[in-house]
């Protein structure tokens, strides 16, 4: 979940020096839901029938938030660069009513995603190791993509919007002086590549409360703002709304949002 105009999030957060903070473990999440959750929702692409290699290319993703944020406030509250403004490193995330937490969710699917990437020979990147760390920042979570001069980088969220709301949508850059123009534009098409192929595999509806047909634009996001590559957001549902939260539980359709995801990737690097 990104903090935004009426809809916040419990703000918390990290230097780089503490990201470092870790001994890895993926976490899994919870499973039950997982046959009723993917009924009737198509399937995404094979990840061997993605067309060609990614070979050569650099991909960066950023699974939101971290599993202990909410344990180190002064931390993750501490004001970092976020463009031309300052703003708190990190925050805590959202969760489901029955406590699946954003921070799991966004790890469990980036590290899915990365696997189908690299079998496909891509070099994959994630911002932490594993979920049971504090932040980084959102400063260092763009320069970890910039340091690498990353072909493409993708930052995995869940949101926190109102129960009765329901749907995905992706964050792309709009037009900051200074800093965001040389991404604006290919990070658009980046924006409607992943739009695309999450929807078709996941059966996953456009966000009925923000955007327009799945896509926002926001100038207040220090993670696009301060970065120099390609990047975008997507809020794969509403972790508050037990429709989303029901998939989002889901092992089965947490690989289908990972092979959905890196179907778009696909797209838009194979251009």
């Amino acid at each position: 979940m990104v903090a935004r105009r009426g809809l916040c999030a419990a703000a918390v957060v990290v230097s780089s020096a503490t990201a470092a903070v870790t001994a890895g473990a993926v976490v899994a999440g919870e499973d039950a839901p997982a046959r009723s959750a993917a009924r009737g929702a198509p399937a995404a692409t094979p990840v061997a029938a993605l067309a060609g290699s990614l070979a050569g290319k650099v991909i960066v993703i950023d699974p939101g938030h971290n599993g202990l944020n909410h344990r180190h406030p002064k931390i993750i509250n501490r004001k970092v660069k976020a463009g031309p403004f300052r703003k708190a490193c990190d925050t805590t995330g959202t969760s489901t009513g029955s406590g699946y937490t954003e921070a799991a969710y966004t790890f469990d699917v980036a590290t899915r995603l990365a696997r189908a990437l690299r079998a496909k020979g891509a070099k994959v990147v994630l911002t932490r190791p594993n979920n049971k760390g504090v932040g980084p920042c959102i400063d260092e979570r763009a320069a970890i993509a910039n340091r690498l001069r990353a072909d493409v980088a993708l930052s995995v969220h869940a949101d926190g919007a109102p129960s009765g709301r329901r749907g995905f949508h992706v964050i792309t850059p709009g037009y900051v002086k200074g800093y965001t123009g040389p991404i604006v534009k290919p990070s658009q098409r980046l924006a409607y590549d992943v739009r695309h192929a999450f929807r078709k595999g996941t059966g996953q509806p456009y966000a009925d409360y923000i955007g327009r047909n799945g896509i926002d634009v926001r100038k207040d996001l220090g993670g696009l703002n301060m970065s120099k590559v390609p990047k975008v957001f997507i809020e794969c549902g509403n972790m508050r709304n037990r429709t989303d939260a029901a998939k989002m539980r889901s092992a089965a359709w947490r690989q289908r949002a990972a092979d959905a995801l890196a179907a778009g990737l696909n797209t838009y690097l194979r251009r």
